[in-house]
C-alpha cells in the first residue's frame, strides 16, 4: 500500500537549535498514528512542516507517492491535509461560525457574507462534536475547553484526508474526550488518516494503530501499538524510565487556611441561573484539595471567585485564616497570601515579550526597584531562588520565555508566585499540554510546596492526576458540590459517577 504521507530525512534548524534531524517514517491511509515525545522533541515542528506552516526545511515529504513542498497552509489544505494546533488560533472578537470559516467565508450571489449559511453549517459541525456552542457566540467569551472544540470543528470543516491533531484533548474533560473519540472513529470509517500528538498514554493506547517516538528532534522508532506498552514508550521518549507517582506518605495537615460557606455565583441570562450554587469547603495548610468535574461544572469559576477574578456578584462567605474577605480584584487576594496559576498559560499566564526573569519577577517587582527603576542585578537576585527551586531549565535568566518548553513555562509561572511566598496556591489544570517527564517534575514540586506548609487547591481534567496528588477530592456537577472523597475512598469510577450525577454512597 502506498503511504498517504512519507517523511524522508526531514530536518529543521532554528538559530542555535536543531529542532528536527533526519526524521523518516510513513503514514498509512485510514490509520490513527500517534506521535509521542517530550516537549521540545520536534513533534509540533514536524506537523507544522506537514501542514504548510513551516515551508523552509531539509529532506523531503511525499504525499500519495509524489514529492510535495507546501508554501503555506492553503497548499496543504488543497492536498487534503489539515491541522488542529495545540495553541489556540482563534480571533476572539469573531463569532464561532466566523472562526470556523475564517478565510473561506461563504458568500451570497451578490458577494456578501452569507452568515446564515455559515451559522447553519457551523451548527451541524458542532452538533457532530455533541457540543452545545452557539455558532453566534463570540469566541473570546468561550471557556478554553469550548475554544478547543471550536478549533476541532474548524479542522473538520475542511473534510481533509489527513487530519493532524496536536494535543486536541489537552483542555477537554473525560466526557468531551469520549465525544471526540467517537468523531475520530467516524472519520476513520470514512478513510481519513488521523495523526495524533498526545502526552496521554491511555489515550494513545486507546486510539493508535501505530506509534512513532521522537526524542531531541530525532526519530527513535515506529511500532505497532500491540507490540509495546506505555512504560516502554515513555522510556523511549525521555531516554530513561519514568516511575509512577503516588504520594502515599501522609502529609502533616496544619491549621485551616481557607473556609468557603454557601458560595453562589449568579449566571444572568442562562437557564440554570448560576455558575456555582451553595458550595462549601475547607482547606488546611499542608493539604492538596482536588476539585473534579466535567466541563462547565464550575471548577475554574470556583478558583476565580476565591481569587477575586470573577464578577463580584457572588453571595456566601469566604474566610482566609479566620478573617472574612471579599476580594474585588486579584491584587486583593495576592495581598492576603493567595496565588493562582490559570488554566490558559498562553493567554492568561505568560508575557511573551518579556524574558524569563521579567516573567518571574512580576508579582514581586517592588523588590527589584532602585531609584524608581528596575535594577537588573536586583531582579536577577530576586528570581534566582524561585527559578532554582522550581527546576526551570533555561539558557539564562534573560532568555526568551517563548523559547522554553510548556513545562518550564509553567514552572516559571509557579516561580513567579514563590517570589511573594503565598500561603494558599490555586492551580487550575496546571499540567495541561505538558509531557510526561515535565508532569512528574511538577508533581514533585507541588508535593514539596505542600509539605513545606502551603495549602493547595488543584483542578485537573485528568482524574489520575487528581488521584495521584490529592489528599481529598471534591466533585462539582453543574455548579453544585455533589461528593467529597478522602484519598483512600477516591476512585476514577466514583468520581465520574459523582460528576455525572449517578453516584450513590454505599
Amino acid at each position: 500500500m502506498t503511504p498517504i504521507v512519507a517523511f524522508r530525512a526531514v530536518g529543521k534548524r532554528f538559530p542555535g537549535v536543531v529542532a528536527l534531524e533526519g526524521v523518516t517514517f510513513d503514514l498509512v491511509p485510514g490509520e490513527c498514528h500517534a506521535v509521542c515525545g517530550e516537549n521540545g522533541a520536534g513533534k509540533s515542528t514536524l506537523m507544522k512542516i506537514l501542514s504548510g506552516v513551516i515551508a523552509d526545511y531539509d529532506g523531503e515529504i511525499l504525499v500519495r507517492g509524489v514529492p510535495a513542498r507546501f508554501r503555506g497552509t492553503r497548499d496543504a489544505e488543497a492536498e487534503g491535509i489539515a491541522i488542529i494546533h495545540q495553541e489556540l488560533n482563534l480571533v476572539e472578537q469573531l463569532s464561532a461560525a466566523a472562526n470556523i470559516f475564517l478565510g473561506r467565508e461563504k458568500r451570497t450571489p451578490l458577494g456578501l457574507l452569507d452568515d446564515a449559511t455559515m451559522e447553519r453549517e457551523a451548527a451541524a459541525l458542532l452538533a457532530a462534536l455533541e457540543c452545545p456552542i452557539d455558532p453566534r457566540a463570540e469566541a473570546g467569551t468561550l471557556r478554553i475547553g469550548d475554544q478547543q472544540l471550536l478549533e476541532i470543528a474548524k479542522a473538520l470543516s475542511l473534510e481533509s484526508d489527513v487530519l493532524i491533531m496536536d494535543e486536541p484533548t489537552s483542555a477537554l474533560t473525560e466526557t468531551e474526550v469520549a465525544r471526540l473519540e467517537r468523531v475520530i472513529a467516524r472519520l476513520r470509517a470514512r478513510g481519513v488518516t488521523i495523526v495524533a500528538i498526545s502526552h496521554k498514554m491511555d489515550e494513545v493506547f486507546r486510539l493508535a494503530d501505530r506509534i512513532t517516538v521522537l526524542r531531541d528532534g530525532r526519530h527513535v522508532r515506529t511500532v505497532d501499538r500491540a507490540a509495546t506498552n506505555p512504560r516502554e514508550i515513555t522510556g523511549w521518549m525521555v531516554g530513561r524510565e519514568i516511575a509512577g507517582h503516588r504520594f502515599h506518605e501522609t502529609r502533616d495537615r496544619g491549621p485551616r487556611r481557607l473556609e468557603v460557606r454557601g458560595l453562589t455565583l449568579p449566571w444572568p441570562g442562562h437557564p440554570r441561573g448560576y455558575r456555582l450554587e451553595d458550595v462549601s469547603l475547607d482547606l488546611h495548610a499542608g493539604e492538596i484539595l482536588g476539585v473534579a468535574g466535567l466541563m462547565g461544572a464550575g471548577r475554574t469559576e470556583l478558583l476565580e471567585t476565591i481569587f477575586g477574578a470573577a464578577e463580584p456578584t457572588w453571595t456566601g462567605e469566604i474566610r482566609v485564616d479566620g478573617r472574612a474577605v471579599r476580594f474585588t480584584h486579584p491584587a486583593d487576594a495576592c495581598a492576603a497570601g493567595i496565588a493562582m496559576v490559570t488554566e490558559d498559560r498562553k493567554r492568561l499566564g505568560l508575557f511573551p515579550d518579556l524574558d524569563v526573569a521579567a516573567n518571574v519577577s512580576l508579582c514581586g517587582l517592588r523588590g527589584a526597584v532602585r531609584g524608581g527603576l528596575v535594577s537588573r542585578r536586583r531582579e536577577e537576585t530576586l528570581v534566582a531562588e524561585p527559578v532554582r527551586a522550581t527546576g526551570v531549565k533555561t539558557a539564562g535568566l534573560h532568555a526568551a520565555i517563548t523559547g522554553l518548553s510548556g513545562g518550564n513555562q509553567q514552572k516559571c509561572i509557579i516561580g513567579r508566585w514563590l517570589v511573594v511566598q503565598p500561603r494558599i496556591l490555586l492551580l487550575d489544570d496546571p499540567t495541561r499540554g505538558i509531557d510526561v517527564g515535565a508532569k512528574a517534575e511538577l508533581y514533585e514540586l507541588i508535593d514539596r510546596l505542600c509539605r513545606d506548609g502551603m495549602a493547595v487547591i488543584l483542578t485537573s481534567s485528568e482524574l489520575p492526576e487528581l488521584l495521584t496528588l490529592s489528599d481529598r477530592i471534591l466533585v462539582l456537577t453543574e455548579g453544585r458540590l455533589t461528593a467529597e472523597f478522602s484519598r483512600d475512598e477516591a476512585t476514577e469510577q466514583k468520581i465520574m459517577e459523582a460528576a455525572t450525577g449517578s453516584y450513590a454512597p454505599r
